[in-house]
């Protein structure tokens, strides 16, 4: 079974694609791994956040970057927000940024 992912708008591709190098390759890994087996993989990979929320969890030496997405009908992810994390818990205002998305796409 096979997942589709899209993002948001070309804003979010652009944050995303700016990650540095190490984190990036990571997150390519990711999903990678979300295209072949699907959006729900566990942790380390991925975590669910509640509200249909997810987060892809991508590291590499220079830091932790996060994409929040939902999953969608037809086998698809749609990644709402990307961001480099700076603090031990996902900051309020990233999250209500992704819900706000998420209710729009859906």
């Amino acid at each position: 079974m096979n997942w589709k992912v899209s993002f948001y708008n070309k804003k979010v591709f652009d944050e995303t694609y700016k990650f540095p190098k190490g984190i990036i390759a990571n997150f390519l890994h990711i999903i990678e791994l979300i295209e072949e087996f699907g959006p729900f993989l566990g942790m380390p990979h991925v975590k669910a956040l509640g509200k249909g929320l997810f987060e892809i969890r991508a590291k590499g030496k220079e830091g932790i970057g996060r994409s929040l997405f939902c999953a969608l009908k037809n086998n698809e992810i749609n990644i709402l927000h990307s961001f480099i994390k700076k603090t031990q818990k996902t900051p309020k205002k990233e999250m209500d940024l992704a819900i706000k998305r998420m209710k729009e796409v859906l």
